[in-house]
This record gives structure tokens, sequence and C-alpha cells, in this order.
């Protein structure tokens, strides 16, 4: 197995769990929080592909599918573009009420931009500095690992989440 099969093995197994926590659920079950300072599903789900469709695009050289798909206007948040969660507040997170549909369909959009620049990495590339502001600088493999990480965490929360409301 190459590190680009290994990336794929990881973000493939996010990928198959977001219909399993999407299915059935409505915006009120999507939205809900065990209390009011927590992350809800949907938020959980919107974050993590807003994370994947940001640094997939900038590695690859395009787009992100958030605005160049119209997925920006189509959700109707009431953050500017560039939003994607970092350091939201807990009202912010309540904003975040959306179908399961189009988390779903906005997903399912970013996934083959990840996956076609996920085929792409070599070894060699890994080793590259992308982001110099920290001490030691990011290299490509580290910022992968760490965006990779962020979409199992936040899957994961999201599942939890949903086995508590099947629970209820």
């Amino acid at each position: 197995m190459d590190v680009a099969d290994l990336y794929l093995e990881a973000t493939g197994r996010v990928t198959e769990q977001v219909p399993q926590v999407l299915d059935g659920l409505d915006i009120d079950d999507l939205a809900w929080r065990p209390e009011p300072g927590a992350n809800s599903i949907a938020w959980l789900l919107w974050h993590l592909t807003r994370i994947a469709d940001e640094y997939s695009a900038v590695y690859a050289g395009t787009e992100a599918r958030w605005v160049a798909g119209g997925w920006y206007e189509r959700f109707a948040l009431p953050f500017g573009p560039e939003a994607h969660g970092y350091g939201q507040t807990a009202e912010e997170v309540a904003q975040v009420r959306v179908s399961g549909e189009l988390l779903a369909g906005y997903y399912a959009d970013v996934e083959p931009v990840l996956v076609g620049f996920l085929r792409t990495v070599d070894p060699v590339a890994l080793d590259q500095v992308v982001d110099d502001a920290y001490d030691p600088p990011v290299t490509l493999g580290v910022r992968m690992v760490s965006i990779i990480d962020d979409m199992v965490q936040h899957m994961a929360q999201a599942a939890y989440l949903r086995g508590i409301l099947d629970r209820r």
C-alpha cells in the first residue's frame, strides 16, 4: 500500500459513514445538541466537509466547492463564505440548521476533489512545507494527517450524537 492508498482508506471510512449518520434525521434532529455549548450533527458534518473542501481545493489547485459549487448560497448560513467552523461560538453552531440532503450533497460534491487530490500524493510531495507560520513548519504530509484526523474526529462525534438520538 502506498501513501495515497493509506490516505484514501482513511477518508473512505468517513465517506461510508456520512449517509449512515444522516439517514432518517430531520432538520431538528440534525440541529439537536445535548447541551447548549455542544456541537450538533449538522455543524459537525458541515465543518468536516468545509475543511476537506478548503484544503483539498488549495492543494489540488482548484476552487473550493463551497462557493464554486453554489453550496454557500444553498446552505444560506448567516456567515460569510470564508467561514468553516473554526472559532465559532455556541450561538453560531446553533445557526447551522440544514437538511441531511443538503449536507450529503455538499459532501458528495467535495469527496471527488479530495479523492482526486489524494490519488496524486507521492512521498516526495509529503515533505514539502505548506505552512511556515508554525515552528516547526508544517509539511503536506503533516497537514494531510491533520485534515484526516479532523474528519475522523468530527465524524465520530456525529455518530455518537446519532446514537444518543436513536435512544431518546
